[in-house]
């Protein structure tokens, strides 16, 4: 644990100087105050500031976390010539890459409402960035998987744009695909299944069943808010948000400790 802090504060250091987390930070603080401005209203400001965080936040986090970790690996090599075992290193770079990305993500959106006065939504606010800081440590923890299973950095940074490319955009297309040619046929349990299995589309989700306009998702939203308007079904979608992050970073891990530098 001592190491996973040194390293941990070492990462955070580093990276909190980055100009990336400081566009990153500016980038939503911009957004988040021409939203408020041009609205007026914090409800419609933060509805639309969960489209641009669902697109957003996948990638910025799986592409930044992608190429850091590449170009950690003469960093990587160094530290493990030292009495430091691969577990401390690799949760040290994970949490030092991770928490600058999710602070500076809350940081640029929550500010204007701050500077605006607007607390009327202040739960939706916080409900949107807990979710948008989800997202940010699940899409590090498939970037993490992929840039060690991947030597090549051209290939692991297709591959990680493949899959938020996938999960963002096509995998949408596939649930209605398949709801267009199965609509005869009984689908609520089967689009329950598929909204579990897309964290970005579990995220929506959750934030727009919040939000209370499920009604007009139709059908649809009456299944949504039965099942995730529950205990049962917001303890199921946050397993599986929570299992989205450890899965692949521990199967990175893994592959992490059996990997020759």
């Amino acid at each position: 644990m001592k190491f996973i802090l040194k390293i941990f504060k070492y990462e955070l250091n580093n990276i909190v100087r980055s100009r990336w987390i400081i566009f990153y930070a500016i980038f939503f603080l911009a957004v988040s105050y021409a939203l408020f401005s041009f609205t007026g209203d914090g409800s419609k400001a933060i509805l639309s500031l969960m489209d641009i965080t669902i697109i957003i936040i996948p990638l910025i986090s799986v592409i930044f976390g992608t190429i850091y970790l590449y170009n950690s690996r003469e960093f990587m090599e160094m530290m493990l010539c030292q009495p430091i075992d691969r577990r401390s290193l690799f949760f040290g770079v994970y949490l030092g890459t991770g928490v600058p990305l999710a602070g500076a993500f809350a940081f640029g959106t929550i500010l204007p409402f701050i500077f605006f006065g607007s607390f009327n939504q202040l739960g939706l606010l916080l409900l949107l960035i807990v979710i948008g800081i989800i997202l940010t440590f699940i899409f590090l923890s498939i970037s993490f998987l992929i840039s060690v299973r991947n030597d090549d950095k051209v290939k692991g940074l297709g591959f990680s744009i493949l899959v938020w490319l996938f999960l963002a955009i096509i995998y949408d297309g596939i649930v209605l695909f398949v709801t267009y040619f199965f609509q005869d046929y009984p689908l609520e349990k089967p689009m329950l299944v598929l909204s579990l299995l897309n964290p970005v589309d579990l995220g929506r989700i959750m934030f727009l069943l919040k939000f209370d306009i499920s009604a007009l998702m139709g059908y649809t939203g009456a299944v949504f808010q039965k099942f995730f308007g529950t205990d049962f079904g917001i303890g199921i979608s946050s397993l599986c948000l929570v299992l989205w992050i450890f899965i692949p970073l521990f199967l990175s891990l893994n592959c992490f400790k059996r990997k020759n530098f």
